[in-house]
């Protein structure tokens, strides 16, 4: 791409969005990016962006409806401001779950959300471990899907934890956990629950050898940490010796972080595609910071290089 880099950022994750132009020797693009008194949102770039290459650093995290219409409309005003491409830069995918109907009458949102965001102007989309990788056909657009699984094994390597087996949640993230596994050399076992109702989970049955060993759940999210803990409690009582927990993205909502946090979990491992709560030294929750990786894939955009070194 030959025209000007430019970085902006919505109100969701500002502080990723430094990390990131920072890891750039950037600063972000000036933009205000506020609300009117009647609240409705209010987007003003403050610099030209006319031929430029300008990425958008915005998760649709909560409040989620806020934060897409601030993305819908920056991404608008770039495009009316002539810039050469824009491309959405999403760590999170807001409504990823809701990407097929489960019954009769209801809305397919990730796809809506995904047409939403063709329709505003983006030409490329750039996220992270979206909950269902078939979200990725929704858009006619070019869609790079980053892996933190690679930063999140990393860090468990660097625990030298004993007798490791990665545990999948569900049977939809045993493909995720089996490449968790390949990368820390473990075990593999897998939850099967069932969902009575949204946002809340029952452990069914539970395959692969847990006694003696330390069990590492690994997920896309955690969101009200029912699952989790729900989870973590099962395969105490199976004999694990400790439990971790490895995940994407910390939505923790309502009070999940306070829940996780005082569940019988040796340590929470997620990331800052989503901003969280203050986490002391004191609080079994930590996070990595996916900055450098979404610079790395920005620059490699912007250069017209390949990604695929990324997943590697």
């Amino acid at each position: 791409m030959d025209g000007r880099l430019l970085i902006f950022s919505g109100n969701a994750n500002r502080s990723l969005a430094t990390e990131i132009a920072n890891c750039l020797n950037m600063n972000l693009g000036r933009a205000l990016v506020g609300t009117f008194k009647n609240e409705e949102t209010r987007i003003k770039l403050e610099d030209n962006v006319r031929g430029c290459d300008v990425f958008v650093i915005q998760p649709t995290c909560n409040p989620v409806d806020h934060h897409l219409m601030e993305l819908l409309f920056i991404i608008d005003a770039l495009r009316r401001a002539s810039a050469a491409r824009v491309t959405a830069v999403m760590p999170y995918y807001g409504y990823a779950k809701q990407e097929k109907k489960t019954t009769g009458r209801e809305p397919i949102s990730a796809k809506l959300v995904a047409n939403l965001i063709c329709t505003a102007g983006a030409d490329r989309v750039l996220t992270m471990d979206l909950h269902s990788p078939a979200i990725e056909g929704f858009f006619d657009i070019p869609v790079d899907h980053l892996q933190a699984t690679p930063l999140l094994a990393d860090y468990i390597r660097s625990l030298n934890i004993p007798d490791p087996v990665v545990i999948s949640p569900d049977a939809g993230g045993v493909r995720r956990a089996n490449h968790f596994r390949e990368r820390i050399g473990a075990g593999l076992a897998i939850i099967a629950k069932q969902r009575p109702e949204p946002d809340t989970s029952e452990v069914v049955e539970m395959v692969g050898e847990i006694e003696g060993k330390t069990a590492i759940i690994a997920d896309d999210m955690i969101s009200t940490g029912s699952t989790l803990v729900e989870a973590s409690n099962a395969l105490i009582e199976r004999g694990a010796r400790a439990v971790y927990a490895c995940a994407t993205h910390g939505v923790f909502a309502s009070d999940a972080f306070n829940i996780v946090n005082r569940s019988n979990i040796t340590q929470t491992i997620i990331t800052n595609t989503i901003p969280l709560p203050s986490v002391d030294d004191n609080s079994r929750v930590r996070v990595i910071s996916v900055a450098s990786l979404f610079a790395e894939a920005i620059i490699r955009i912007h250069k017209d290089l390949s990604l695929s070194v990324l997943f590697s």
